[in-house]
């Protein structure tokens, strides 16, 4: 599955790239390459994975590159989205030998974490592969990675959720505690119809709910999407008959303490999302290297 890396993508990428070489080399540069290489010397690298997993980020290797030394020639061999096994050549880059060789951390933080977070979002996706259920990710991302980190969960198959608070309506338990303190008989339903008078009906509305009676408080006002917080399978199950009766239209959501061992009961249940912040918060970074020869 091949996924696009658009100029939303890029524009995120090129703030942190800079940010990340400014990082390196500070205003004295590589004091390694200073010392030991010359400015005549070329070299061709290899991106290789050392393990299996999913690729993502094969665009930045070009980006930064273009930052730091436009000389460095990239040519991808394969697209984000493809499966990667251990030997699986990336990207072959050509140029200066100590534009590659500063620029090679870099590159390597990018794509080992990116890939990580689609490597992992692939076996949840697989976990529940013929279930009815999708997997999606949260806001629980680094500080300034959530683009890049999004996009890498979708090249592993997932669904991105919300981007940020300005584009979706989700109403939490301390939402909801606040709102009740400014109302005389306070209801989920009621927080709901306030929410979606807000916006006029343009956006939908998610609502989290910890127990099944909050839940069929929130049934009652239609909403789009409910958040059911660390349920129990079982108690999933009772959630679903409840929603067909009450507001069949309405999707629900599991999420809260979800891993790998237990997605696929939960996905089982008859739930429509499984939202896992793991995605992003605890994907451990694929292995990858630079495998490079010198060149005169």
């Amino acid at each position: 599955m091949t996924v696009l890396f658009t100029e939303i993508q890029a524009a995120a990428a090129k703030i942190l790239i800079k940010l990340s070489l400014e990082e390196d080399l500070h205003q004295t540069g590589d004091l390694t390459c200073l010392a030991l290489i010359e400015d005549t010397d070329q070299a061709e690298i290899q991106i290789v994975a050392r393990q299996m997993g999913v690729l993502a980020g094969s665009p930045l290797t070009s980006l930064i590159f273009s930052e730091l030394d436009p000389e460095v020639v990239c040519t991808h061999q394969l697209s984000d989205g493809d499966l990667l096994e251990p030997g699986s050549v990336i990207t072959t880059c050509s140029g200066p030998l100590a534009s590659i060789l500063i620029g090679e951390r870099t590159v390597l933080n990018f794509m080992t974490h990116l890939c990580g977070v689609a490597s992992l979002t692939a076996k949840y996706v697989q976990a529940i592969q013929g279930t009815s259920a999708t997997i999606l990710d949260t806001r629980k991302t680094l500080p300034g990675w959530r683009i890049l980190e999004k996009y890498a969960v979708t090249a592993g198959g997932g669904t991105n959720h919300r981007m940020g608070l300005y584009d979706g309506i989700l109403i939490k338990d301390n939402h909801l505690a606040a709102w009740e303190t400014r109302n005389s008989h306070p209801t989920i339903a009621a927080a709901i119809r306030q929410a979606r008078e807000s916006v006029k009906g343009k956006k939908g509305i998610e609502v989290e709910v910890d127990t099944l009676d909050q839940l069929a408080d929130a049934l009652q006002a239609e909403p789009e999407i409910v958040l059911l917080d660390n349920m129990p399978p079982e108690i999933l199950k009772q959630a679903i008959q409840m929603r067909e009766k009450q507001s069949p239209t309405t999707l629900l959501e599991a999420s809260g303490g979800i891993n790998l061992e237990t997605v696929r009961s939960v996905a089982e249940t008859g739930v429509e999302r499984i939202s896992v912040g793991a995605l992003t918060h605890s994907a451990v970074s694929l292995d990858i290297g630079f495998d490079w020869k010198r060149r005169t």
